[in-house]
């Protein structure tokens, strides 16, 4: 079985021949790492976590792309917003929290999520004039994007059962206060990035759920001026100091992880910036 993480909070999961894309997005131009369309469209499947567009807007090209061939499971805001663009919805599907869905051998659960806290700060300090001057011929799709492409509430997370190994994914840093995650998962995909305060929502997250291992997403500059590399050093000194226990696996840019290898120490055992 193979996790690969394509940037932003995109992965793939490959369990023998039945394949699952997340949340595709590819990179604009100036990002940290640039995703080929050509290994996103070979996913005949795609589930999405929230309609904020860099979770969202490459599924709408690919379902284009795949002429019929790919069906995208999302929120209802998610299919309302991919309404928009296309003229024919047919494969589009609305999941709900509290429902399964198979895929082969993959099975996915649905539980409801919640997207992070916005911080006006954050962006302020993400936008600075030169590095939004640096950027700005992004800035028109991203403007539209953001008028376009509303999370409205209606963030969800993966629960993913594949392989004999419990998935928890995340597309925001976040958790819903009523809903029953599961403890102990062996890998929890934890986005890391969205706001000024982020090891202080990391720690709310592993207080509840307590992974084996968390392989991270989401830290790296997939649509600059609006996103940054995260420093990872302070996630890095949170998880020595207060949880010793959990692996943290900072993922290379479609270099594919073999999950039947996850307790052992590798390369990707790296959270340095």
């Amino acid at each position: 079985m193979k996790l690969t993480w394509y940037g932003t909070a995109c992965f793939g999961l490959q369990c023998g021949e039945d394949k699952v894309l997340f949340d595709p997005f590819l990179e604009l131009k100036g990002g940290s790492y640039g995703a080929d369309p050509q290994e996103l469209i070979r996913y005949d499947t795609i589930f999405v976590t929230h309609c904020h567009f860099d979770h969202l807007y490459t599924a709408q090209e690919l379902l284009e792309a795949g002429e019929g061939d790919i069906t995208v499971f999302c929120t209802g805001q998610s299919c309302r917003t991919l309404g928009e663009f296309l003229e024919d919805q047919s494969n589009v599907v609305q999941i709900e929290p509290g429902r399964t869905y198979r895929i082969g051998s993959i099975d996915i659960d649905v539980l409801k999520g919640r997207h992070i806290e916005f911080q006006w700060r954050h962006l302020l300090d993400t936008m600075s004039p030169l590095r939004t001057l640096r950027y700005a011929g992004n800035l028109p799709f991203l403007y539209q994007a953001n008028h376009l492409f509303k999370e409205a509430g209606e963030s969800v997370v993966f629960q993913i059962c594949a392989g004999g190994r419990q998935i928890l994914l995340l597309g925001s840093l976040a958790l819903d206060p009523g809903e029953q995650y599961p403890e102990d998962v062996d890998i929890l995909i934890l986005p890391y990035q969205g706001n000024n305060d982020l090891p202080a929502r990391a720690r709310e997250v592993l207080e509840r759920l307590h992974p084996k291992s968390i392989v991270l997403s989401h830290f790296d500059n997939a649509f600059p001026p609006m996103s940054r590399d995260v420093d990872l050093r302070p996630l890095k000194e949170l998880i020595e100091t207060e949880f010793p226990g959990i692996r943290v696996i900072r993922p290379t840019a479609g270099k594919p992880m073999h999950l039947h290898t996850a307790d052992r120490k590798g390369e990707d055992d790296d959270t340095r910036d």
